[in-house]
């Protein structure tokens, strides 16, 4: 997530179980200009950011791997710009929710519409518009902060090829970790 110094903020990437935060302390930075917002509950690994630097530089099966993720990263990053440039709020959440819903074990998310909002860069009432659309077409269920993706396929074929695009590409670098 990026904030403004306005205090708007908008998504850079979605990251879950296969991915990391902070690719830019081995990519050679000390700092990073935006945050981490967890978005749903579950468990991660924390290790000092030394430990994987080290690592990193070793050159071996970790630096590789890395490297791939950070491409698939860059990708999805690209992606959601062009995605938010060019495309509708419904299939801008569509997308969002897809990539949300990859990383978690179940089909459902426990989330405001005012966080999607500001992961979006959007303002809440339109999530909320896109969000009732999506339910009306019976593709999720939504319910006071809690969202359940009652249709994916079709879900997936209602949004943009900015979802394909990702998945596939997470698919083709990262198959040993992606469990999609």
């Amino acid at each position: 997530l990026y904030v403004m110094e306005d205090g708007s903020s908008a998504e850079i990437a979605v990251v879950g179980n296969e991915g990391i935060v902070g690719v830019s302390l081995f990519m050679g930075g000390e700092t990073t200009s935006s945050r981490a917002v967890v978005q749903s509950a579950g468990h991660a690994y924390r290790l000092k950011g030394q430990l994987l630097k080290d690592e990193f530089y070793r050159a071996g099966p970790m630096q590789r791997l890395l490297l791939r993720y950070t491409q698939a990263l860059l990708t999805q990053m690209a992606q959601t710009a062009v995605c938010n440039r060019h495309h509708s709020l419904d299939q801008q959440l569509c997308r969002w929710l897809l990539l949300s819903i990859d990383r978690l074990p179940s089909n459902e998310l426990v989330m405001t519409q005012e966080l999607i909002a500001n992961m979006l860069g959007v303002r809440r009432e339109g999530v909320t518009e896109a969000a009732g659309n999506l339910q009306r077409a019976g593709l999720i269920a939504y319910q006071r902060g809690r969202i359940t993706i009652l249709d994916r396929a079709r879900l997936e074929a209602r949004c943009c090829e900015c979802y394909a695009v990702v998945r596939k590409e997470f698919e083709r670098l990262l198959p040993e970790v992606i469990a999609w």
